[in-house]
């Protein structure tokens, strides 16, 4: 069996019971960082063999995991915070572990864009997820492919980046468009600023971004 198991995306608190439980009984725990990962198993007492799994070696572990997963074992697949597979790696294990027959299972649990869907007041009945934009070629035509389109839109992006990023939205989709920038999901200092995208730029020029963000865009009227 091959568990993908989400884990908080700030408060450790959002742990589940079962997610607990499963990896504490799994053989094997892949990690994407395995120094992230050891504080969220040292603070819930799981002491289960870790292994680093990430986008740089999964092309290389992937193959010997699945013989692990045939061979009989148990393995969790976690991602430093959030669930495995969205932004993160995971999809080339699942699709590998399915080719090859075994069970997979996805636990419920913490995925940032759903919060700063649902608390950006905009229309969250039909929706697309984008995830990261490219960092450097490729940033404005995958906007522009998205000029027309009528869902909510979902970005995520850093803190170095966004006051970059909200410019070049406002430069295709207009700066009237209507936007809500989340940071911080669960943690301490969460927040949401909303509101056009220029008053937003406005925000964040005299303001400095700090931490990751979840952008929530409107879609064409």
């Amino acid at each position: 069996m091959l568990y993908i198991v989400p884990t908080p995306v700030g408060n450790m608190e959002d742990m589940t019971f079962r997610a607990i439980r499963i990896l504490k009984e799994a053989d094997l725990i892949l990690a994407e960082d395995t120094r992230t990962s050891s504080v969220l198993l040292n603070h819930y007492d799981i002491k289960n063999h870790l292994v680093s799994h990430h986008k740089f070696n999964e092309h290389q572990t992937t193959a010997g995991v699945v013989e692990r997963l045939k061979a009989g074992m148990t393995i969790a697949l976690i991602s430093d915070a959030g669930t495995p597979g969205i932004s993160d790696p995971g999809f080339m294990l699942v699709r590998a572990a399915v080719e090859a027959g075994i069970e997979v299972q996805c636990l419920p649990g913490a995925t940032a864009f759903v919060p700063a869907l649902v608390s950006s007041g905009l229309p969250d009945d039909r929706f697309c997820f984008e995830g990261f934009l490219p960092q450097k070629k490729g940033r404005m035509s995958r906007l522009q492919a998205l000029k027309d389109e009528q869902r909510t839109m979902i970005f995520y992006e850093s803190p170095y980046r966004i006051v970059k990023a909200l410019q070049q939205m406002a430069e295709v989709f207009g700066g009237e468009r209507r936007v809500s920038a989340c940071r911080e999901i669960s943690k301490v200092h969460e927040e949401s600023v909303r509101g056009t995208i220029d008053e937003v730029i406005a925000h964040f020029t005299e303001t400095e971004p700090k931490g990751e963000f979840v952008l929530v865009v409107a879609g064409k009227p």
